[in-house]
């Protein structure tokens, strides 16, 4: 029995994780209300141990079984850096109904069917309700097991028992264990469940999957220690009424974080899609003011989206400034720079910028982009469709030179664009020679005289 002397109370934040010793409405922290919870924590006496540790030289490491699971899916493989690697933990988080549970099922069999046994344990769903989601997915059930528990320790014992060759949580939040008296979900709990299921799988070699649910504001729920624990944390991205999906590496320990795999949700479950800018625009308008098509590259992988801008006079007494898939903060300055350096006059009008097919847009190379399209749909005058505009843009109104310009070039030329207009420092560190038109420009203005008359 412990002793009441060894066991403190403590209120812990559930957004950030911020203790203190009483209650208050607002957490001191990250402005949260209401979102100080009560636990409590058992002070133990820390003790030497007796177990000897030394180090190992770095020459001496064997990587000779460290070869990647590839899983087949290439869009998923590119994400994680071509491949599972053995012992790693991979948070997957994504808005409710996104299709995380879809991918994840997919994958599991995918894994399955090249390597070895796969244990999919769930804390959400019954047997019956996978056993549904599998069938209509057309999933092969060979060496896929189901375990329904939400008992962290419990789950460890089936584990150790028959270490799988991969294993995968759902979710996260709702997995809880008896060493806590916290409820499923808490700070306590997910970061207790985290650190043993990454021990787990640094031990074993297997692979784990969590699932975790996201707050209003698209985080991770839980503390934010969660995804500096883990090897990769991917989100999953887009509308539940948009077939598109964008599977996003936010941190990747084995690859690159800023790739993305593009994915289309389809009756049999999420099916890949290799080409996304041959996806994008088809149903682009060809004679509309305020579309421009511009070129961001994520990763290592050129993007040709199409952009959309409306201005139109502004009913009420302050003007809107709304933008789909583009930072509003960007747009913001952007709008600016319009207005102090060309002389655009917006002060009076409502701005709706959208990025076509609900990807969202965090380069600074469709700057130049995003200017011509306000401006086409201010002067009412269409862009030419058959070019593709690329540029950060500077507060003076300067154009910028970009990263990887012959990749973006290259992809603009592979789906028929005619004309390139590309930044003025770029044009002088081409190294490969195009059959399409490449034009450079130094400024904004000169880019408008070009696009608009």
């Amino acid at each position: 029995m412990l002793n009441p002397s060894k066991i403190k109370t403590i209120y812990l934040c559930q957004s950030c994780g911020y203790k203190s010793p009483r209650w208050v409405g607002k957490c001191p922290d990250c402005g949260t209300w209401n979102s100080m919870v009560e636990e409590k924590v058992t002070r133990h006496k820390t003790s030497r141990s007796s177990q000897k540790v030394s180090s190992v030289p770095l020459k001496e490491v064997d990587l000779t079984d460290e070869d990647r699971i590839t899983t087949g899916i290439k869009e998923f493989d590119r994400v994680v850096g071509g491949g599972i690697v053995k012992g790693s933990v991979i948070l997957v988080g994504g808005d409710p109904g996104i299709g995380k549970s879809t991918l994840l099922l997919q994958i599991s069999e995918k894994i399955a069917s090249q390597y070895d046994k796969i244990l999919y344990i769930t804390g959400e769903e019954s047997l019956k309700q996978i056993k549904l989601r599998a069938e209509r997915l057309k999933i092969n059930p060979n060496r896929i097991e189901i375990l329904t528990e939400t008992n962290l320790d419990l789950i460890l014992e089936v584990l150790r028992q028959d270490v799988p060759y991969m294993t995968v949580i759902d979710s996260i939040q709702t997995t809880y264990t008896q060493n806590m008296e916290s409820t499923p979900g808490s700070i306590s709990q997910i970061r207790e469940c985290a650190s043993a299921l990454i021990s787990f799988a640094k031990q074993s070699g297997s692979p784990v999957f969590l699932v975790g649910h996201v707050t209003k504001d698209g985080s991770i729920a839980g503390p934010k220690v969660l995804e500096h624990m883990v090897d990769t944390v991917l989100y999953f991205e887009g509308e539940k009424s948009n077939l598109f999906r964008i599977l996003r590496a936010v941190k990747n320990r084995f690859g690159s974080s800023n790739e993305i795999g593009v994915f289309q949700m389809e009756e049999t479950g999420l099916m890949e899609v290799e080409n996304p800018s041959l996806l994008f625009l088809p149903d682009r308008a060809k004679e509309v003011s305020g579309s421009v098509v511009v070129c961001c590259v994520e990763g290592t992988r050129p993007l040709l989206l199409e952009l959309q801008a409306l201005v139109s006079p502004s009913s009420y007494g302050t003007p809107q400034r709304v933008s789909s898939g583009i930072d509003y903060k960007r747009l913001a300055l952007l709008l600016a720079i319009l207005e102090k350096r060309e002389g655009l006059s917006l002060a009076s009008s409502d701005v709706f910028v959208n990025v076509a097919g609900g990807v969202r847009i965090d380069e600074p190379a469709v700057d130049l982009g995003m200017m011509v399209a306000v401006a086409s749909s201010l002067r009412e005058i269409p862009t030419d469709h058959e070019s593709v505009v690329i540029g950060e843009v500077g507060l003076g109104g300067e154009v910028r030179a970009v990263g990887q310009i012959e990749r973006r070039i290259k992809e603009a030329e592979k789906l028929g664009f005619s004309n390139c207009i590309i930044p003025q420092g770029n044009l002088k560190g081409l190294n490969q020679k195009f059959d399409m038109k490449i034009t450079g420009v130094k400024s904004v203005g000169e880019t408008l005289n070009l696009m608009l008359t």
